[in-house]
């Protein structure tokens, strides 16, 4: 257990109690930790040498969490930075996601929730340090030539394509309800991409793109995501963030892979006739792959048993979608997007019918369903 939790932690804290059991209860797990009482020591300290994490509380004097953690974005926007708050308030919760803040741990706390806490701090600042590195390689290579181009690219691409499954799966294990929804909403993106007759590099692009959809889910705090039962409107707007936060984590990125999945993850909760989310927007002024995505995951959703909801056999779902029913309403898709999902919900039906019962626990596994239904679907027999 100690090598996966290999890594350092800066915790800032001016109760030296809670600094001291914070500090050994890291400690005793593999973290090498800094303890520091005062912001500006702190801040110092981490120009020097910046940990994995950071860990602070919030109500500190003179400089608290939310001035730290704005200092430490002045240089650093990699660092996720974790706040210890005594305060749940929606108004604190808006804050710090408003600062992207990676996660807040509201007191009293338990020693496991602050470990895995920190543990998916650590792994998701080498994932970021990884691509930047692998950028930086690429551009490296770029100067020694067309051959060597070519090699760096195809790397690239691979490297993408690990990030985008390895993020995905951090969003399952962000959305444990979901099953196999991530996946499949890939699926059912690319089945109508081909019924657009859109080029067989979009169909294969929104495939893998389309898994990241909810990966802002990442950013929403655990008390609300994992809530049992319907969410107070406080509580949604806080849910309707995820869109703006994946949006923001996949946002920059220089491959058109990962540039794809920032616009779904911004724009997949936009509807049609502009009463979606985070921006109104209506009409073509949705993204293509925002629009396919958003009818995609609305159709899985239907399907899918939650907390809240029971599921929904395939018929249901499709009268809901293409006749209205509940909240539900054709004027929410667009309307070649709908018309492609009418002649292809045979193979929706299948999709889910084949993976609703596995998960995404593991790449492999995700990798040889996903090759499965992908013969199936886009390459039937003569």
């Amino acid at each position: 257990m100690a090598s996966r939790r290999i890594g350092s932690v800066m915790v800032v804290d001016d109760d030296p109690l809670l600094l001291d059991s914070v500090t050994l209860l890291l400690g005793s797990h593999g973290f090498t930790v800094s303890g520091y009482t005062d912001g500006h020591r702190a801040l110092a300290a981490f120009r020097e040498d910046p940990a994995d994490v950071v860990l602070t509380d919030v109500n500190m004097p003179v400089i608290n969490g939310f001035r730290l953690l704005e200092k430490i974005r002045t240089f650093d926007t990699e660092t996720p930075v974790i706040f210890i708050t005594g305060n749940a308030e929606f108004d604190v919760a808006l804050s710090a996601i408003k600062l992207q803040v990676f996660e807040f741990i509201v007191k009293p706390f338990s020693g496991p929730r602050l470990i895995d806490t920190v543990e998916r701090g650590i792994s998701r600042k080498r994932l970021l340090q990884a691509e930047k590195k692998a950028r930086a390689e690429l551009e490296t290579m770029v100067t020694r030539g067309n051959k060597e181009l070519a090699s760096a690219l195809k790397s690239q691409k691979l490297m993408n394509r690990e990030i985008i499954e390895r993020l995905t799966i951090a969003a399952e294990m962000r959305d444990e309800d979901t099953g196999m929804h991530i996946g499949r909403i890939g699926l059912y993106a690319g089945v109508i991409a081909q019924a657009l007759g859109k080029s067989d590099d979009f169909v294969d692009a929104i495939t893998w793109a389309s898994a990241m959809h909810d990966v802002g889910k990442i950013g929403i705090p655990d008390a609300i995501l994992f809530k049992p039962g319907s969410f107070t409107p406080e509580e949604f707007e806080i849910i309707k963030t995820h869109t703006v936060i994946g949006g923001h984590i996949l946002h920059g990125a220089s491959h058109p892979l990962l540039q794809m999945a920032a616009t779904i993850a911004l724009t997949h909760h936009e509807r049609w006739d502009g009463t979606g989310y985070p921006k109104g927007l209506q009409g073509e002024e949705i993204p293509l792959e925002g629009r396919i995505v958003m009818l995609a995951d609305h159709y899985d959703a239907l399907r899918s048993q939650r907390v809240y909801k029971t599921s929904l056999d395939h018929k249901t779902s499709w009268r809901i979608i293409v006749e209205g029913g509940g909240q539900t309403q054709p004027a929410h898709f667009d309307p070649q997007v709908l018309r492609a999902f009418i002649e292809t919900s045979d193979k929706f039906s299948a999709i889910y019918d084949s993976t609703h019962k596995n998960s995404l626990q593991d790449i492999a596994g995700f990798k040889r369903i996903k090759k499965i239904i992908h013969d199936a679907t886009f390459c039937p027999a003569n």
